[in-house]
């Protein structure tokens, strides 16, 4: 049998990637392009629409140049993104009409909390099964359609509303499709996940017309060709899925209970709860997990804003470090963290806490702290907040995970994968393939045009590279899992007090 090549598009919050995958799920080639944040006023922040796209489409032509394969052996392509970062274009021309708003961004937090105000938070619970947060794209969206005043062209159609998906399908794909699919749907506030519909109620409340929204396709599914202006060849675009959505498949997390965690800009910790979404008692969302042939897998799922980003601003506005890869050696210079806690909440705490307000601490400094107790701190940060998640999540289960599967870049530093197992109490599995995001999205595509013929063939495939159990006592885990709580308080509600 000859073997046949998947593309992935992995488009994140800080750069665009293109990974090619042969039916091994080997890895081929790798390009990756990275772009500006852009921080307009405290709080906010953008990304430049051309410069998404333009880094995707480069990346995506280098990998296939450098790779070598033939385009006629790309069987189809798969796009994983960022997901409740929010675009919007003009339907004729396709001209962005405004700075994409990235989904760490504050500013629409008052529009959240107007929604509450106005009895909607039962209502935003129960339908998309979310919690009211500026950090899903609902908010975003009327925010953009207010202050442009669109209102009206949004009404006649003249105007797409997008996630990142859409804004590359309409973009990449022949026809100009303008769709999204339902784990990306189940990230805006607007969708009821278990009628697969935008809910009229929410669309009200934030003033946001029909005709703005994508149509909600299939996660896996041909939703038509790439452009043949970009490659020199048509070939499928066959998956729409958001980015911790294609880790969990990658990470072939397909039966109810197994958990995956991404380290990223942020972590995203989900587990796959089968056919029902579930309800969660300890501030977890539920979500869409991936939607094959009209029905729907769903996911618990736990989202921490700051992780590998907090490792970026040592780098680039404290300047203390080169390279995030030189962590891992600095930590292991001390033998413990010197009582040093940073809470990295630049952009609000998620779950469990949801607290919009809270703002970056560093505590417990003393004259002996100096720059390895800093970044200590903040890979620890990473793990603690971790284990917050796993531990609503085991509590919204009622059992512990005996396993977390671990993918993203930030995967990698075995001494933060050391230390998630030792403030969590159970083992850490890292794949053969950390690759994961882009890995679902490639595996997504490919069981739609058949290079993978079903989910169980696409889990023998899957490999195991590192495996990692706990060297905390019962004692010394929760003596660190103490302070670090104490450490959050701290950090809670700082920006609600300067206002």
């Amino acid at each position: 049998m000859s073997t046949k090549y998947v593309l992935a598009l992995d488009q994140g919050t800080t750069s665009s990637r293109a990974i090619l995958f042969d039916n091994e799920q080997n890895i081929i080639a790798v390009q990756q392009r990275e772009f500006e944040q852009i921080y307009p006023q405290q709080g906010w922040v953008e990304h430049d629409p051309a410069a998404i796209l333009n880094t995707q489409v480069d990346a995506l032509r280098e990998v296939v140049r450098i790779s070598g394969v033939p385009l006629d052996s790309i069987a189809a392509i798969g796009i994983t993104n960022q997901r409740e970062t929010t675009l919007l274009w003009d339907r004729k021309t396709g001209r962005p009409l405004h700075n994409a708003i990235v989904w760490q961004c504050r500013r629409t937090a008052p529009i959240v909390a107007r929604l509450c105000e106005d009895g909607l938070e039962k209502h935003i619970k129960s339908v998309t099964r979310l919690v009211p947060d500026a950090y899903f794209s609902g908010s975003k969206l009327s925010w953009l359609l207010d202050r442009l005043g669109l209102h009206e062209r949004a009404e006649r159609g003249e105007i797409c509303f997008g996630t990142v998906d859409s804004f590359l399908a309409w973009n990449l794909v022949s026809g100009r499709p303008h769709v999204t699919d339902a784990t990306n749907a189940s990230r805006t506030m607007l969708f009821d996940i278990r009628k697969n519909d935008w809910d009229d109620t929410l669309l009200d409340a934030l003033n946001i017309p029909r005709a703005v929204l994508p149509r909600v396709t299939d996660t896996s599914g041909v939703i038509g060709m790439l452009d043949p202006s970009i490659l020199g060849r048509s070939i499928p675009v066959a998956a729409l899925c958001g980015d911790q959505h294609s880790a969990l498949f990658g990470q072939g997390c397909f039966e109810p209970g197994m958990m995956k965690n991404t380290y990223g800009t942020g972590c995203f910790l989900l587990m796959n709860t089968g056919d029902q979404p579930a309800v969660s008692q300890n501030g977890l969302v539920s979500t869409i997990a991936w939607r094959l042939n009209g029905t729907c897998t769903y996911a618990l799922e736990g989202s921490v804003f700051v992780a590998g980003a907090a490792i970026q601003w040592l780098r680039d506005e404290m300047k203390i470090i080169e390279r995030a890869s030189e962590t891992e050696t600095i930590a292991r210079s001390l033998p413990d963290n010197g009582g040093v806690y940073m809470v990295p909440t630049f952009t609000g705490l998620g779950a469990p806490y949801w607290d919009m307000y809270s703002r970056g601490t560093i505590i417990g400094l003393t004259r002996g702290t100096g720059r390895a107790h800093v970044v200590r701190a903040a890979l620890e940060s990473i793990a603690y907040q971790s284990a917050d998640l796993v531990s609503a999540m085991a509590s919204d289960c009622g059992r512990k995970p005996s396993e977390l599967r671990v993918d993203g870049g930030a995967s990698a530093n075995q001494f933060l994968m050391q230390f998630q197992a030792d403030v969590l109490g159970c083992k850490v599995i890292r794949p053969a393939v950390i690759e994961t995001t882009a890995l679902g999205a490639a595996l997504l595509a490919g069981l739609a045009v058949g290079v993978w013929k079903d989910m169980d063939e696409i889990r023998r495939v899957w490999q195991m590279d590192l495996s990692l159990t706990p060297q905390m006592t019962e004692q010394e885990r929760e003596k660190a899992m103490t302070l670090w709580h104490r450490a959050v308080k701290r950090s809670m509600r700082w920006a609600a007090e300067e206002e």
